[in-house]
């Protein structure tokens, strides 16, 4: 426990629950738990990291890159089935198209891995998905125990709560585990804990302390914060570096940092620029009070695929729905021609 309490912080409650949850190996579980909580709270790491500590097997796929039926349940059979193996490619791959056969072959599956008296783990990121594809594939998974025979469990990890996920028709009730959001306690300590060797904790604890009174109002996304304590620890140690300030000379360190962070806050989320350029900007700045930045300028210049899929988008917008098929199809078949008739054209008898 004292090893989980290092890699997980913050987040010893959750742990504690799903530990419960989990118990041996050999023993069932629930057969469904749904986690959620805003972005950055830790569901996915707390998830991953308790499954591989405790050594049970289990699966994890994103929805997001399995966008449709096919493509999720294939990938939880491959992957299963490659379970034990150090290759991750192998000659045979599993295919499936529907959920009855993907019942069917799980078994098989289970059974030739000899996992049929353990409970299996499949972990299904950005669930909220799931909502967009067939209407069976959400009941099935809140029953595969039932339907399988197996010890399975499966975990959705959402960003929504339940009430906004349940199904109509066919739902078994989950186990519900909320995460909620870091206090500014929480990120203190879960940031602290990243300083570099070189440092004292107590030296990267105060730049944490200063970041986090400039940074939190606007920003409680921890992995935003990380990115920028990361990217502007170099210039708050600069001082220190130079032999101009003492670790503890912390007036000096935070009017030399102030006018940095500034310009972060700028662009906290945009990610207009990279670290590099980040850092060859600090370098070559010689007017503190003057942004040099792509915020400075008017016109902002978007990613390269961004800007073809807002062009995209732009010109979709302008297409009838019922013409979506056809132009965007490969095999979208004959259309018939259909007179349609305005109001104004419409003859009255």
């Amino acid at each position: 426990m004292s090893h989980l309490e290092n890699m997980v912080l913050c987040r010893e409650s959750q742990v504690s629950t799903l530990q419960s949850l989990f118990g041996e190996r050999h023993h069932f579980s629930f057969p469904s738990i749904f986690i959620y909580g805003h972005t950055a709270s830790g569901k996915t790491y707390v998830t991953q990291t308790l499954l591989r500590t405790l050594e049970l097997p289990h699966v994890f796929v994103n929805c997001v890159e399995c966008f449709t039926l096919r493509l999720l349940l294939e990938q939880i059979l491959n992957r299963l089935n490659h379970l034990n193996s150090s290759e991750d490619g192998c000659s045979t791959q599993i295919t499936c198209d529907t959920f009855n056969d993907f019942v069917r072959l799980f078994k098989q599956v289970t059974k030739a891995k000899s996992l049929e008296n353990q409970t299996v783990y499949i972990v299904l990121d950005k669930a909220e998905y799931l909502r967009d594809m067939e209407v069976n594939i959400l009941p099935g998974f809140l029953r595969l125990q039932e339907l399988t025979h197996r010890n399975v469990t499966v975990i959705f990890l959402s960003e929504i709560v339940w009430e906004k996920f349940r199904p109509n028709t066919g739902c078994f009730e989950p186990f519900v585990l909320y995460f909620p959001d870091y206090s500014i306690g929480n990120l203190q300590k879960i940031l602290s804990h990243d300083h570099p060797p070189e440092y004292s904790a107590d030296f990267y604890a105060a730049y944490i302390n200063i970041l986090l009174g400039v940074f939190y109002t606007v920003c409680r996304d921890l992995k935003e914060l990380r990115h920028l304590a990361v990217l502007n620890f170099p210039k708050y140690c600069e001082p220190v570096v130079k032999g101009e300030a003492s670790e503890r000379d912390t007036r000096k360190l935070w009017r030399n940092i102030e006018p940095h962070l500034k310009k972060a806050m700028q662009t906290v989320y945009l990610r207009e620029i990279s670290s590099s350029q980040w850092e060859k900007l600090q370098k070559d700045d010689t007017d503190l009070g003057q942004l040099k930045g792509l915020s400075a300028y008017t016109h902002v210049e978007l990613p390269y695929y961004s800007k073809f899929i807002l062009i995209a988008a732009y010109l979709a917008s302008y297409n009838p729905a019922r013409t979506d098929k056809r132009f965007f199809l490969k095999h979208h078949g004959k259309i018939k021609k259909t007179n349609f008739l305005k109001k104004h054209e419409k003859k009255i008898i």
